[in-house]
């Protein structure tokens, strides 16, 4: 399981360091990893053994609703598939850094099953919204949940 919120840099390359902790899990016996675009200008990390069923259903799904065709485009579109280097190194491709807004500092913020990769700013902003949610008008599903 993926928690926690990691600061990284992206360095001149464009490559950034995954956690020592997270990478056997991410990339179990040197397994490819999975890069690619989310709608909320972040991008998702996956150990590609999770992304493929989740790829299946995505290109399985009709292509004539401008609106799963757009998400079709962004998801798989945008998809790339990587290696982490012997210093544990993988590369953001170009594509991708544009998408999400990347410059130097980032944060890769457990979800379960995956990462998300965000801007430092882009990750400013997503915390100002966890700030001003209102108690009263929380998602399904959260209302009942006990921390």
């Amino acid at each position: 399981m993926f928690q926690g919120a990691a600061a990284l840099s992206l360095d001149a390359k464009g490559r950034i360091a995954i956690p020592a902790r997270h990478r056997d899990a991410l990339v179990p016996d040197g397994a490819p990893l999975v890069i690619t675009a989310h709608p909320h200008r972040c991008l998702l990390v996956y150990p590609q053994a999770a992304w493929e069923p989740i790829s299946r259903q995505i290109v399985a799904m009709p292509g004539l609703d401008p609106r799963t065709a757009s998400l079709k485009r962004l998801l798989v579109g945008f998809a790339q598939t990587e290696e982490l280097d012997g210093a544990g190194r993988v590369l953001v491709a170009p594509s991708l850094r544009q998408w999400a807004g990347f410059e130097k500092q980032l944060w890769l913020v457990g979800q379960g099953s995956h990462f998300e990769l965000w801007s430092d700013a882009g990750w400013q902003q997503q915390q100002e919204a966890m700030l001003s949610l209102d108690s009263d008008a929380l998602p399904a599903g959260f209302e009942s949940l006990a921390l």
